[in-house]
């Protein structure tokens, strides 16, 4: 008893430490950049306002721009841990099995094709696209004698993403226009994002990261195989229901906001599950704080890998992320 205190006590601090580290990066992303502001033009920023450029560069791009970073990272990251566990695949990710590709296609189709501009409603594009691409992607998996595997739902995964993908670039080619509206906010990037596109689907962020807490314990039992949970008594298709939901809400409203940012959700609960083990209530928590500190860093050092242009955040995810992938894949992880 006493030991098992001591390690969630370790766990807990933790979780405080990180969420330390989250809020010093939220104020490294506010005043690091290519334009200087000081703590001194922060705190004027929000007591005497004077429209100077250092106080809105502050108010309309820094601190939109950290909010978003924090929320995206949270979301991927905790949509990572929901998929890996939900089909019992290590490589499984939002972008690795095309959700966030068909988010980003019918995105990409409601701008170019029917001039969309609304936030609201682009949001819910984002997140139809991506329940689209998960249905198709289980359906897939889930066909021959064998049934659902690991390895169909990557390969199935990988299909979808280059489906979709080439789909969106050829819609953007033959709009030229419109591929210049897109093409940056494709790469993935929070650069830019005003804090009403955040403010826009936050609500369906929320629901998403209180239902992935709320479904831990559930999950938890799920993990061991469906055998069991049922002979517990689970009713294991509605906690998977409710699980793709989650993930649904979090990588689609997270597509709408910053464009498909990948590889987040594969890094991240590896990471967590490494810190505090198999228990999904802690490693939900902390897949949250990691992926958000993962997006606030790499946003960060995307401002300054090429100054005084910016390097899309999408791009120093992948940096990280196609080496794990690749060190994961090769140590057989995916097999059944």
């Amino acid at each position: 008893m006493t030991v098992l205190l001591q390690k969630n006590q370790s766990k807990l601090g933790g979780l405080l430490l990180l969420l330390l580290l989250v809020i010093a990066g939220m104020f490294a992303s506010i005043l690091w950049g290519v334009v200087d502001t000081s703590w001194q033009g922060l705190l004027q920023t929000y007591t005497h306002f004077t429209g100077t450029q250092e106080q809105l560069v502050i108010q309309q791009i820094r601190v939109p721009r950290a909010l978003i970073a924090t929320a995206i990272g949270a979301s991927l990251g905790v949509s990572g841990v929901l998929m890996q566990v939900l089909m019992r695949n290590p490589l499984a990710d939002p972008g690795v099995f095309g959700v966030n590709a068909g988010a980003s296609f019918f995105v990409v189709v409601a701008i170019t094709l029917f001039s969309m501009t609304s936030l609201t409603e682009i949001a819910w594009v984002a997140f139809l696209g991506a329940a689209v691409s998960g249905g198709i992607v289980y359906t897939l998996g889930s066909l021959g004698r064998d049934g659902l595997t690991p390895m169909k739902l990557t390969i199935a995964g990988a299909a979808m993403a280059a489906l979709f993908s080439s789909w969106m670039h050829g819609l953007l080619i033959v709009n030229e226009r419109a591929m210049e509206d897109v093409l940056f906010w494709i790469a993935g990037s929070v650069s830019g994002r005003k804090l009403e596109l955040l403010t826009s689907v936050l609500p369906y962020l929320a629901v998403g990261w209180i239902g992935s807490i709320l479904l831990t314990g559930q999950l938890n039992i799920l993990s061991s195989g469906d055998d069991i949970a049922k002979g517990l008594g689970q009713k294991t298709w509605l906690i998977k229901l409710l699980s793709a939901l989650c993930v649904v809400l979090l990588a689609g409203g997270s597509v709408a906001v910053a464009g498909p940012v990948g590889f987040i959700g594969l890094v991240i609960p590896h990471f967590a599950r490494a810190l505090v083990g198999l228990n999904l209530r802690w490693v939900m928590l902390y897949a949250m704080l990691l992926g958000a500190l993962f997006v606030l860093t790499a946003d960060i050092a995307a401002r300054f890998v090429a100054m005084p242009k910016e390097v899309p955040l999408g791009v120093m995810t992948a940096l990280l992320g196609v080496p794990f992938f690749v060190y994961v894949a090769r140590k057989g992880v995916t097999r059944s």
